[in-house]
């Protein structure tokens, strides 16, 4: 089956299943939200999320447009090896949940970089919160709605690109702009399981097409069966799983706002460890959920001019008639998780970072009416740079060069100040002040002007370096901080001891620490089976 002879075209009851889910989809978040009007409830869902809510939240915000669209194209053109990216991320979770998330939970911060700003000063906390702004912009709104908008042009291909951002842009703010957190974590419970069913159904059909275990094997390509490539290997190299992957996988699960605000709205701390844990478990899957589909795609797809339309040639060439409308459903779901988790993270930053400080006297309705006439200019900014990303060969190669390049400053401020208690807040300052339009200044320089050949995965271990240069020279040059101002904000081994004895008497099967140990054999089981 080639390119060709795939037909993009949604029959009647296709469209009636899309229309339904969109309008479901809407209703529900104007239900859940309409009761909405202080700043925390909106931004934080009142801090009375459950555990299976912020899972799937979390999974939902992950597997967004880009990852769905994104994987399965690693996966035509590279094979397995992308898969490293959610295994990793499955093992920092387990990290985060045992080692850090408390300290975030019982600071009460509204914020990420409110946290910054309790363990530094101000002055981290607006860099932080100007860079998380950025990125939410022009990686997670702008990859979601070029993912969505080049798998819709399949179906309507006399509409241009850029119209169809626009109109995915409408739709996902419509939602978030009425219903805030409490309607995203709903909806994106929903969506979650509607993403993994449609990844499943991918997954079985495009099996049978091929007919054995063998078969999905030959389909890769040369030395994509295996997810530790080369040391030279183009897209990711071995090597690269630990001076890059490992580091993307801790600022995007640990450090992100948009992320981490799902943690932040847990009714206590273990609702938000279970939560994470759940989310490292279903990060398992999506090997077989989307990447392998992908590299399946290459026997039944062998000349798609873009890798990243292998997904959707899948979903409508091998699906009957109204089980394409419910992966269609699942893509428009993808979507909606990112946008709804990149908007309203991003507003509650503007309004708690900047606002606030502006106008402190402002009422809580008034703060939520800045909160949401936010929502809509980042809309408007990340529609206009979305096109671009048609410049890089895959949406995942240019999500992860792009956080590569520019994160690992706030990798080191994070876990720095957690882990050291002798980090000072102007080792903090300049690591972000310095390192981040380092970052950004390398890869204009390499990836857009290529001015020098440097896979991304080794350029993120050297910012790393570079970052922690900074930071522990700046450290040792200025005066520590009061043991006593930063003592609830810093790991200890007192505390790791007091929960220790806390944990005594509660059943292995309820203990956190079984759960994450439990998690990471199995992972690396899973990790020695496919290298």
């Amino acid at each position: 089956m080639e390119e060709a002879n795939i037909q993009f075209e949604l029959t009647g009851l296709d469209l009636g299943i899309l229309v339904a889910y969109v309008i479901g989809v809407l209703a529900i978040g104007f239900w859940v939200g309409r009761k909405k009007e202080d700043q925390e409830s909106f931004f934080l869902g009142g801090r009375g999320s459950h555990w299976f809510l912020i899972g799937f939240a979390l999974m939902a915000a992950n597997l967004s447009g880009t990852s769905y669209v994104g994987l399965a194209g690693a996966g035509y053109e590279d094979g397995i090896s992308v898969w490293n990216y959610e295994w990793m991320a499955t093992l920092v979770l387990c990290f985060f949940a045992v080692f850090i998330l408390p300290y975030y939970l019982h600071s009460k911060i509204s914020t990420m970089p409110e946290f910054l700003e309790k363990r530094y000063d101000a002055r981290s906390r607006l860099l932080f919160s100007g860079f998380s702004i950025f990125t939410a912009m022009f990686i997670d709104s702008a990859g979601a709605m070029y993912a969505g908008a080049i798998t819709l042009q399949l179906l309507f291909p006399d509409i241009g690109l850029f119209w169809l951002i626009v109109a995915i842009a409408t739709l996902g703010g419509i939602y978030v702009l009425l219903g805030g957190l409490s309607a995203v974590m709903v909806t994106d419970t929903i969506q979650g399981i509607l993403l993994l069913t449609a990844g499943g159904l991918i997954f079985f059909v495009a099996f049978s097409e091929l007919g054995s275990w063998q078969a999905v094997v030959d389909a890769a390509p040369p030395d994509g069966f295996t997810v530790f490539k080369p040391a030279d290997d183009d897209f990711l190299p071995w090597p690269g799983v630990f001076t890059g992957v490992l580091w993307l996988g801790i600022y995007y699960w640990i450090t992100n706002h948009v992320v981490v605000q799902k943690v932040l709205s847990a009714r206590n701390v273990n609702d938000g460890r279970w939560g994470a844990l759940f989310c490292g478990l279903m990060q398992l899957p999506l090997l077989f959920l989307l990447i392998l589909p992908g590299t399946m795609g290459r026997a039944l797809y062998p000349d798609l001019p873009d890798p990243d339309m292998v997904w959707p040639a899948m979903a409508f060439d091998l699906l009957p008639v109204g089980l394409r409308g419910l992966v269609l459903a699942a893509l428009v779901a993808a979507l909606m998780s990112t946008l709804d988790s990149a908007l309203n993270g991003t507003s509650s930053l503007v309004t708690n970072d900047f606002v606030r400080k502006l106008r402190p006297g402002a009422s809580e309705r008034r703060l939520l009416y800045y909160g949401r006439i936010t929502i809509a200019v980042l809309m408007v900014l990340a529609v206009i740079w979305a096109p671009q990303i048609a410049n890089f060969p895959t949406i995942v190669e240019y999500f992860q060069s792009f956080l590569g390049h520019i994160t690992m400053p706030v990798v080191t401020v994070f876990l720095g100040g957690l882990f050291w208690r002798r980090a000072t807040r102007d080792a903090a300052f300049y690591t972000l002040a310095v390192g981040i339009p380092v970052g950004i200044t390398m890869f204009v320089l390499g990836e857009f002007l290529e001015l020098y050949d440097l896979q991304f995965l080794y350029a993120t271990g050297l910012l790393l370096l570079f970052s922690l240069l900074i930071f522990v020279g700046v450290t040792l040059l200025t005066p520590a901080p009061e043991a006593d101002a930063i003592a609830e904000l810093t790991w200890s081994s007192s505390t790791w001891h007091d929960e220790t004895r806390d944990l005594a008497g509660i059943p292995w099967w309820q203990n956190y620490r079984y759960m994450a140990l439990t998690l990471v054999i199995g992972t690396l089981a899973m990790v020695a089976f496919f290298t």
